[in-house]
């Protein structure tokens, strides 16, 4: 610090400022700018026939451990309580006049997640192809992600010695390399289809327009918490089926964003102003010992 001058330390710490507050906003400011090119996956309802074919596959894919006993054991649950740290995805199961219809829950893969919004860390990322995956190597286990979902979809180990957070990640890797998710892949009937969200976006409004008195008008996700990339077609109010329906079309980062876009600012102000704080101690310790050298040799003599 002795080296660095009042002048040069000031201009320095606020060229920093400047640049690293609009950095911090630009990733999930911009989220949502290339939606309709992001992978997505629609769900029809109307389609499935509650075989779990999805969750096998997906069991498989992800290695979760579960066995075959295990996911038709629980063939009877009717929300989101059912996903669990090893099961990122489920087929719930619900009787509506007189017929067995259903539905499914997995990770929304929201345009503007709240679960990365609220990371401190940036552990949840929403990835410019569309899926929402998870970094452990940077994660804190401070499990906010959990609290902000308004899917309820991120779990955590409870009973592992070195807990993760776990959810469905749209098989990213797989998308990658050029493959289908492994649910979509697996499905015998074609109730599951994987594609550019602007795409699956069109295929569900020529369904509803071509058999409208096969389907509610409606496509889940298209714009419930400001849009998800997981999309839904049903047959049934979606309400009947177990999906939240008192979302609001905005986004829950839109909420924060406010008040998060002045975060940036405040904590490299504050880091200024320490830094002020220190230069002005470290000099005024330099002037005491140069006056305390100065005494002595007056002393001396």
């Amino acid at each position: 610090m002795d080296l660095l001058t009042r002048r040069g330390f000031l201009a320095e710490a606020s060229r920093m400022a400047a640049v690293a507050a609009p950095a911090a906003m630009t990733a999930e400011e911009h989220a949502g700018a290339n939606a309709g090119e992001q992978h997505a996956v629609l769900f029809d309802s109307t389609r499935c026939i509650g075989c779990r074919s999805c969750e096998l596959a997906c069991n498989e894919a992800n290695e979760l451990g579960r066995t075959t006993e295990e996911i038709f054991a629980g063939a009877g649950a009717e929300d989101a309580s059912a996903l669990a740290a090893n099961t990122f995805t489920y087929v719930t199961r619900h009787e509506v006049a007189g017929q067995a219809v259903f539905g499914k829950v997995q990770c929304m893969h929201c345009l503007e997640p709240a679960c990365a919004s609220s990371c401190p860390v940036g552990a949840l990322e929403k990835t410019a192809e569309g899926p929402v995956v998870w970094h452990g190597d940077l994660c804190l286990g401070c499990r906010y992600c959990m609290v902000a979902c308004p899917f309820l979809v991120p779990r955590f180990e409870w009973n592992s010695l070195n807990p993760r957070i776990r959810k469905c990640e749209m098989c990213a890797t797989r998308q990658a390399e050029g493959e289908r998710p492994a649910c979509v892949a697996a499905c015998p009937t074609g109730a599951l289809q994987s594609g550019t969200r602007d795409e699956l976006l069109q295929e569900a409004r020529r369904r509803i327009r071509e058999q409208p008195r096969q389907y509610v008008h409606h496509i889940y996700g298209e714009r419930e918490a400001g849009g998800t990339n997981l999309l839904h077609l049903a047959g049934q109010p979606f309400d009947l089926l177990g999906y939240r329906t008192d979302l609001s079309d905005r986004s829950y980062r839109s909420y924060t964003r406010p008040a998060m876009r002045t975060i940036p600012y405040v904590v490299n102000g504050l880091g200024l102003a320490l830094g002020v704080v220190a230069w002005v101690s470290h000099r005024r310790q330099v002037q005491d010992g140069a006056d305390e050298h100065a005494a002595e040799g007056r002393s001396e003599t």
